[in-house]
Formats: C-alpha cells, structure tokens, sequence
C-alpha cells in the first residue's frame, strides 16, 4: 500500500513539474512575441521616420520620379560605423516593395560590412536604397547580397531635378543615400552585405523575406501587425501605383 502510495504521488508531482515546465515555456514565448512584435514596431517607426524627415526637406530630397521607378525602398536607421584602423558597419532595418494600390509588409533585414583605414570614434548613419527593378529585388533576396558584389550601387541624385543625372544613375540597378549629422547625399556603397533578419520575419509574419516580398499570399494592410504598418503607409504618402 505504502508503494502504491508512493508510485501515485511521484506520478502525480512528474505530471505537475511538466504541466509547470509548459506554462513556463508557454509565457516565455508568449513574452518573446510581444518584445519582437514592439522591436518590429520600433524599427518600422525609425525607418519612416528617416524617409519621412529626408523626403521633408525638398531640396535635397530623393526626386519624387525616381520613387515613382522604384520597385522596393529599403531603410536601414542609425547603422554604427567605427573604430580605430580597422572599422565595420553594422545595422538592421526594413524594406517594403511595391504592390497593386501601395506597400508590401516591411521585411527585416540586417546590413553589414567592413571597412579598412583610419577611424576613430564611431558614427551613426542612416541608409536609403532604392531598388529600381524586379532582377534588384530578386537578387536582395538570396541568403545574403554584397552590393559592389553580386549587385552594384550608384549614388543617387538628390533635389527636384533627376535630369542631372548621368545615364549610369538612372540605368543603375540600385541608388543609395545616406544621411550623417544631418547631411543627405547619395552614396556609392561597396563591400555591403544585405541578409534577411528571417528570425524576425518568422517571428512577426510567420514567414520568411521572400514570401514577404514575393509570395503569392502577399500580407495586406490590414493583416498586418498594427505597429508595422506606419512604414508602407509614410512610402505610400509619396509613391503610390494605381
């Protein structure tokens, strides 16, 4: 009998260690949704908020017919750049592409690469990249994409007139900026490397960069988390296809 008893409460105290261990485990992940869900909000506000102070300043904006080109807009806010010889970039950010009536859902990707030669301290830069057609964006969505490698980048034109522009600028696959200490201009980037943040994607959509961005079930505006969506609504603002 005192076997039996025994053998019931073991069992008992195993079912109720497990059943612990699953509430645990299950406010743990409910607890890490939430924190990614407000990083993914967060970031989204950054980038709109970059894009939304630099189109602001109409003098040394992005032309609005280059935006109009555009098939996807990427902004990566606030990348470090620093050290002392050797020095390195390293930010995250989102890109939306261009769908029927707006704005594709923000994807989140990662920005890095090196840099050799004397830096001291560290700055703060953001990045705009315009992707200007369908084999741009197919390339940005590979495991990871070097622009000066795979995809080269060309300094994009800055103020209401693109007609400035050289022919290589405007047949270029990619136009980047980058605005540090309140200077905007267009930069020509090499040695960068792009790669989806598919942990973030799968954490927020339940999906990863390239069904975001070119899936067939693409994520309308209303299916979108709420605190994402400020970044296509601030592109559609100033670029928005019938």
């Amino acid at each position: 009998m005192k076997r039996l008893i025994n053998r019931t409460f073991l069992l008992s105290f195993s079912i109720l260690l497990v059943s612990s261990f699953a509430t645990a485990s299950a406010q743990q992940g409910r607890e890490r949704s939430t924190k990614k869900a407000r990083a993914a909000a967060n970031q989204s506000a950054r980038a709109a908020r970059v894009f939304d102070e630099i189109m602001g300043t109409r003098e040394r904006s992005i032309p609005r017919d280059l935006i109009d080109r555009a098939e996807a807009v990427a902004v990566f806010p606030g990348v470090l750049k620093g050290g002392f010889i050797v020095g390195g970039r390293g930010g995250s950010g989102v890109i939306s592409r261009r769908v029927a009536g707006g704005w594709s859902a923000p994807a989140f990707f990662d920005l890095g690469g090196g840099s050799i030669g004397l830096q001291i301290g560290v700055a703060s830069t953001d990045y705009i990249l315009l992707f200007m057609n369908e084999r741009a964006v197919d390339s940005l969505l590979n495991d990871k994409f070097e622009i000066g490698g795979e995809g080269s980048a060309a300094a994009g034109p800055v103020g209401r007139s693109a007609s400035a522009s050289t022919d290589a600028r405007l047949n270029a696959q990619i136009l980047s900026y980058s605005r540090s200490k309140g200077a905007f201009a267009g930069l020509e980037l090499k040695g960068v490397v792009i790669k989806p943040d598919n942990e973030d994607n799968l954490q927020v959509y339940g999906m990863n960069a390239r069904d975001i961005l070119t899936g067939a079930d693409k994520i309308s505006l209303e299916r979108m988390p709420e605190g994402v969506r400020v970044f296509p609504l601030t592109l559609a603002r100033y670029s928005k296809r019938k």
